[in-house]
């Protein structure tokens, strides 16, 4: 016997098995229930129906499921009109968020399972997932939070034709220093008008206090985002900013220029960096005076985080955090020429929101954990909103 017959007597002797053993269990089950639990029913059984079934063994044909003659019997092994052990569903959730195309996914289960699985159908498997995110990005937020931070990527969506559409994601880190996706929002171009509405809708699901926004250039969004928390400082990415500036110098003078202003984002004080941007002012400007003028405006965005204690500039002066995020998303949906739909790209990114989430969940921020920030940024809290909870409407604010 060779090794491909052998392999398929194994699989036949493993499903008949299985299949016994399924057929034991399901026998017990309506005893017990007509028996034990509800004997007062006087019920009886009413002969078998037979099902398919696919399990993590491979696939059961014809399996015999006990009825009773009132129809109130329900087996635990699987749920009612399912075909698939809930196994599945969990395998085909992780392969497609893994980076799987629902193709791949189907061809996958047909090796394992010897079933066919269409696209449709492994994309409506994965629909059970819209099921919560629904309830996931209306859910109530807390209060305060330190720092929120908000960026966003490009990505392919088909609806009447394929175009570049925005997943703006929007992050926090929590007063004991917990980070979060706040929630992510999908669809249509980067604009201060979008993001005005991402901003009233954080407040709305109760997110009323936050000390600093950290966002990159993007024209309007600062005042986008003051118009909803106007108490809120902003801080403008510096290295967005670097990056920006360094490409419109000469190759010769890059490492010089970026030496310069490494003293300008990483003194002990505020009053240093200044002293830094200063030298280089006077250094550069005759060179490259449109983009030191570009430095001297965006200046007192830039410094913000000095406002805040050492201990936790280094998550606030950058989109750094946020951007190793969207980075992860990033790779899931490059394979991709195009998302499919907007469902599509919804499922993508919640699965990857509620897993960051659960991890970052167990961890404190390096430096957010210690009281002596913990007291200073309380004192900063009540120094913008009061010490005690204040209510006041959307509209007010606006």
């Amino acid at each position: 016997m060779n090794r491909e017959s052998l392999a398929a007597q194994l699989e036949t002797q493993m499903a008949d098995l299985l299949k016994q053993k399924l057929e034991l269990v399901l026998r017990e089950e309506i005893r017990n229930f007509l028996e034990v639990e509800h004997p007062e029913l006087g019920d009886s059984r009413n002969g078998y129906y037979t099902r398919g079934m696919d399990t993590r063994f491979g696939r059961v044909e014809e399996l015999r499921v006990p009825r009773d003659r009132m129809g109130e019997f329900q087996t635990s092994v699987f749920e009612p009109y399912s075909r698939r052990d809930a196994w599945l569903e969990e395998t085909i959730i992780a392969m497609y968020k893994g980076g799987m195309s629902t193709r791949e996914v189907g061809q996958f289960v047909e090796r394992i399972l010897g079933v066919q699985y269409s696209p449709t159908t492994i994309s409506n498997i994965t629909n059970v997932v819209l099921q919560d995110v629904d309830a996931w990005r209306k859910r109530p937020l807390k209060r305060r939070y330190s720092v929120v931070y908000m960026d966003g990527m490009y990505v392919s969506l088909k609806r009447d034709t394929v175009e570049n559409e925005s997943i703006y994601v929007v992050m926090g880190i929590d007063e004991n220093g917990h980070r979060e996706i706040l929630g992510y929002y999908v669809g249509g171009n980067e604009s201060a008008t979008s993001c005005r509405e991402i901003f009233m809708d954080l407040r709305a699901r109760g997110l009323e206090e936050i000390l600093v926004g950290v966002a990159d250039g993007l024209s309007g969004l600062k005042d986008a985002f003051l118009a909803v928390y106007p108490k809120a400082d902003f801080q403008r990415c510096v290295v967005h900013k670097l990056r920006n500036t360094i490409v419109k110098v000469r190759a010769k003078d890059k490492p010089a220029i970026l030496e310069d202003l490494k003293g300008v984002y990483s003194s002990a004080a505020y009053e240093e960096a200044l002293g830094c941007f200063k030298l280089f002012e006077s250094k550069w400007n005759a060179k490259y005076p449109r983009e030191v003028q570009s430095w001297r405006d965006d200046l007192t965005d830039l410094l913000v985080f000095y406002k805040y204690p050492e201990a936790i500039r280094y998550a606030i002066y950058t989109t750094n955090a946020i951007e190793r995020t969207i980075k992860e998303i990033r790779k899931r949906v490059k394979p991709m020429n195009s998302i499919a739909n907007l469902e599509a790209a919804e499922k993508i990114v919640y699965l990857f929101a509620k897993d960051y989430n659960e991890k970052w969940s167990k961890r404190a921020l390096r430096g957010f954990a210690e009281e002596g920030t913990k007291v200073e940024l309380s004192k900063m809290f009540t120094n913008k909103y009061g010490a005690t909870v204040r209510h006041e409407s959307l509209n007010d604010t606006l």
